[in-house]
């Protein structure tokens, strides 16, 4: 028998409900050429407004957007409703929310009702291009792994973030950022390959430099896992467009001397915190420094323009979305904490990734690749036997 159905009607788009209490869209909104985003409209630490409020700011920089948005229907369509975004939006009730106290195992079991379950559903059912949350991430990555899969090739999927530097684009990728505290050469090197990918398509280089987290820029320095990846990696340059640059240590995160920075999630997500860290600091010291005097005051009321400027530059909220790279689908992690206007910059992040079809980019990158590596030592086992 048929789960018990209705129909309901969320932004002009019409859904199905069953049993479990999650509504289902029937297709993704019915627009030529436009890019659907999924997204989680529960996950974040500041509700579905700041959600929805983020889809407007996106939408209005992209008209051609559209959304499949999961949640509770009765607090996400009135924010819906009041933004008048409903013609972009189909609403996919789903009852159930990950917290960022559940575990991923719980999650993995007993999650398929909740509105980041549904995200990345629509993905897997090619009703949607890319999908974005703000919820937990170990959940999301546990979610995304048994839903989407690993690409061939991939033991280890990585999470890459933008990191603020002095390169023209004021960018450099960082990876892995958390999603496995262990990886070993050979992860590694599947990790440059899938960054510079990933820098080509959102920072447009065409070879981009790639260097290997490392406490020395010497050959001999670190352990030999990491001397290994160095090896691969330095092999690997031709097939991966990219040039490798060797190791690189915590002071070249924000240099222009390379482009992408490869290292275990441990690593990764501990400079982060770290970055994070420092720059609440500073930005702390700073506003007591300005307003610890009259003379102070004025100084600040001088600068002001150029406080701004650096306000603007250092905003963490302009580089907000961390990809999940190595999956049969793109899955962009917006922080927990992010307002509406790092929601709408890890939307308008998914959505240039799905314009330029970087998935399937990615994934041929990657296949490419690790055959052309399984390749070579035939090669050279068929050169030696001709000797």
């Amino acid at each position: 028998m048929l789960p018990e159905q209705e129909r309901t009607q969320a932004g002009g788009q019409t859904d199905t409900a069953d049993t479990q209490g999650r509504r289902k869209a029937v297709t993704a909104p019915d627009v030529s050429g436009a890019i659907v985003v999924s997204i989680d409209a529960m996950g974040g630490d500041r509700g579905p407004s700041a959600v929805v409020e983020g889809m407007s700011i996106a939408l209005k920089a992209n008209p051609a957007l559209r959304f499949i948005v999961n949640g509770r229907e009765s607090e996400v369509a009135p924010l819906i409703a009041q933004a008048g975004i409903g013609a972009a939006c189909t609403l996919v009730h789903a009852e159930a929310v990950v917290t960022m106290n559940d575990k991923p195992a719980q999650v993995m079991r007993r999650g398929s009702d909740t509105s980041m379950w549904a995200t990345v559903e629509a993905v897997r059912d090619h009703r949607a291009h890319v999908a974005v949350s703000c919820g937990n991430t170990g959940a999301l990555m546990a979610v995304s792994m048994l839903r989407l899969r690993k690409l061939p090739g991939v033991d280890r999927p990585a999470i890459a973030s933008f990191w603020p530097s002095f390169n023209p684009s004021g960018w450099n990728v960082m990876l892995d950022m958390g999603a496995d505290v262990r990886a070993d050469a050979p992860d590694l090197l599947t990790y440059a390959l899938m960054g510079a990918s990933y820098a080509r398509h959102a920072l447009g280089l065409e070879r981009p430099r790639v260097g290997l987290m490392n406490v020395g820029t010497e050959e001999h320095k670190g352990n030999a896992e990491l001397r290994a990846a160095h090896e691969l990696i330095a092999a690997a340059q031709d097939r991966g467009a990219y040039d490798f640059i060797g190791f690189v240590e915590g002071n070249d995160l924000p240099s222009d001397r390379v482009d992408v920075i490869v290292t275990d999630g441990f690593t990764g997500n501990v400079a982060l915190k770290t970055g994070e860290g420092t720059a609440k600091m500073a930005s702390r010291l700073l506003r007591e420094a300005f307003t610890s005097s009259w003379m102070a005051k004025l100084g600040a009321l001088l600068a002001m323009r150029a406080l701004k400027r650096l306000s603007a530059r250092m905003d963490p909220r302009r580089a907000n979305g961390g990809v999940f790279l190595g999956l049969n689908g793109t899955v962009v992690k917006s922080h927990g904490g992010a307002d509406a206007t790092g929601v709408a910059a890890a939307i308008e992040l998914a959505a240039r990734l799905a314009k330029s079809g970087f998935a399937d980019r990615l994934a041929a990158r990657v296949a490419s690749a690790i055959a052309a590596g399984q390749d070579a030592p035939s090669q050279m086992a068929s050169n030696e036997s001709a000797k």
